[in-house]
């Protein structure tokens, strides 16, 4: 049974995540501006979260934007003369470049959180599942990392209600860890769990190791 530290920490992941909704949030902000302890702990999880936020890729507009933007621009802007005044059309530009750029960012890159998986009775410690827009690969990144003996593996699960347990491939212990889902369709209410298997994962295509972390996908 989790203590009553390791509950509030998940809650504290959740509400930084923005998955903790409803009244169980609103109850946990209430909470927050009682217990300076638990304002701490949900300012910790922001900061271990920010990062996730720089995973959108910037792109570098082609020419053809720069076009638009000066032909978008209004004749008032124009000199009469051939050259441009530096200034006036750097402002301009840079203006119209800020409201544009972010058209051209990489949306398949993105990833956003989609549930923390919290450790069992047998472990300690906690990751971040994060999607992809797409939904199509997910990124697991360890908050708290461990060696691995040599002699094991950690492998992920994708486990449905009622369906066996299917693997999502192999998780590096130290380091995040990005895997594609392929076939598989991820789904509200389907659990994420990491099991502990003989290296190079489990030889029966089912857990046959202890689930050290698992979560539930509640929203996606």
């Amino acid at each position: 049974m989790k203590s009553k530290g390791e509950y509030d920490s998940a809650l504290a992941a959740e509400y930084a995540l923005g998955t903790l909704r409803g009244p169980a949030r609103l109850h946990f902000e209430r909470r927050i501006q009682r217990e300076p302890t638990l304002a701490a702990l949900v300012a910790r999880w922001q900061t271990l979260l920010a990062p996730l936020d720089l995973a959108l890729t910037p792109v570098l507009p082609p020419e053809r934007v720069w076009k638009k933007i000066q032909l978008g621009l209004p004749i008032e802007a124009v000199p009469r003369r051939k050259r441009w005044d530096y200034l006036g059309w750097a402002l301009a530009a840079g203006l119209a470049a800020l409201l544009l750029v972010p058209r051209f960012i990489t949306q398949p890159q993105d990833f956003a959180p989609a549930v923390v998986l919290n450790a069992g009775q047998q472990g300690s410690g906690q990751w971040i599942v994060s999607m992809d827009s797409g939904k199509r690969h997910l990124r697991l990144t360890p908050l708290n990392p461990q060696t691995l003996a040599v002699a094991n593996s950690l492998q992920l699960w994708a486990i449905s209600p009622g369906e066996k347990p299917r693997s999502l491939g192999l998780v590096a212990a130290e380091k995040p860890t990005e895997l594609a889902v392929n076939s598989m369709t991820l789904a509200q209410g389907m659990t994420i769990a990491i099991s502990l298997e003989p290296a190079g994962g489990s030889p029966t295509g089912l857990p046959t190791g202890p689930v050290l972390y698992s979560g539930q996908l509640t929203s996606l």
